[in-house]
């Protein structure tokens, strides 16, 4: 029994503990500081984020736009294998046509072949006519049975050829299902960064863009380039530039390339389109392909590619500016040529 009120006694001295103590411990928590917010982000970071998005959906259009096209020349391709293999069913089909009408005329002739027909003859006339016969009637079997041979041949080498391009063609369209993604997710990062600023705050963000491409055309300007810059323009590169400036103002659509909307590369694949000059379709496809020039030989019509991944392209149109669809949320407009960072430039002639 003594043992028994000790154990409980000293339970009850515990409980009793613990509630005196519980509300130190609740006040000392209560205490405790809240982790610290992080800092919120100045205007020029959110600029520099925004931008930085927007380079990526540009580079993610390149790929959209190429896997595009690559779509576009693997299905005329299999189009085209499509359409080789019926004609060589079809001339297959004629070649046993005319193997079943040869060894008809036989069955007509007594089931006897020509040879045997000839030994049996005693007229040295029919004899030599039959003998004439036996060699072209031998030769036209040999050479529709190469003939046959060859067909088949084509037939499997075509049947090869449109699986091969089938594969090419999922993988392309793989391609693009995966840049479309990541284009959208990029604009709808960037709009959401945009979103969260207050009407005045997005108002200054495009002033700070505008000041950022002043200094750097500023920059550019103070180079001297301008002063040995040829302002002539050839009759071709006049039309081009007379399109893409009749498109000022039309939105910039990812993947577009008119009428209404253009993305960067398509506003200068179209203007040289209408100038007579058929040019690839992406801003890295027109850099890579395209005969460069220095920046000192420039021209008006000439396209200047930006950045270090040629994610961007606009086309010069003298005096130091250029015309060129900037990104989404933007219009087509004129800017100076060198209010973003030059990688080089080339002439689609």
């Amino acid at each position: 029994m003594n043992r028994r009120r000790h154990a409980t006694a000293a339970i009850t001295m515990i409980c009793a503990l613990t509630v005196l103590a519980s509300p130190a411990l609740t006040l000392q928590a209560a205490a405790a500081p809240y982790p610290p917010l992080p800092p919120k982000k100045t205007l020029e970071q959110v600029r520099e984020e925004i931008d930085t998005l927007y380079r990526q959906a540009a580079v993610a259009t390149d790929a959209y736009n190429l896997a595009e096209e690559q779509t576009k020349e693997q299905s005329a391709e299999l189009v085209q294998v499509a359409r080789m293999i019926v004609a060589g069913r079809e001339k297959i089909e004629d070649l046993k046509a005319k193997a079943g009408a040869a060894a008809r005329a036989q069955y007509r002739n007594g089931g006897l072949p020509e040879g045997a027909q000839l030994v049996l003859t005693d007229d040295p006339q029919l004899f030599l006519d039959a003998a004439g016969r036996l060699r072209d009637g031998a030769k036209a079997t040999t050479d529709l049975l190469g003939e046959m041979t060859r067909t088949q041949a084509q037939l499997d080498v075509y049947a090869k050829d449109a699986g091969a391009n089938w594969t090419k063609l999922e993988a392309h369209r793989i391609k693009q299902a995966q840049a479309k993604k990541q284009i959208n997710d990029k604009i709808a990062a960037a709009k959401k960064l945009e979103s969260e600023l207050a009407a005045e705050e997005r108002e200054r963000l495009r002033r700070l863009e505008e000041q950022e491409r002043q200094r750097a055309q500023t920059t550019w300007l103070g180079t001297g380039v301008l002063a040995g810059l040829n302002a002539d323009a050839t009759p071709e590169a006049k039309k081009a530039i007379a399109f893409a400036t009749a498109q000022i103002g039309k939105p910039y659509v990812w993947g577009a390339e008119g009428p209404g909307s253009f993305d960067c590369s398509g506003l200068t694949q179209s203007a040289w389109g209408a100038a007579g000059r058929p040019i690839p379709r992406t801003s890295q496809e027109q850099w890579r392909l395209l005969p460069r020039v220095d920046v000192k030989d420039m021209r008006p019509g000439d396209l200047i590619v930006y950045f270090k991944d040629a994610s961007h392209i606009g086309m010069y149109i003298g005096n130091g500016s250029m015309v060129h669809a900037p990104r989404p949320g933007r219009d087509v407009t004129i800017a100076g040529a060198g209010s973003m960072e030059i990688l080089g430039v080339v002439r689609p002639m």
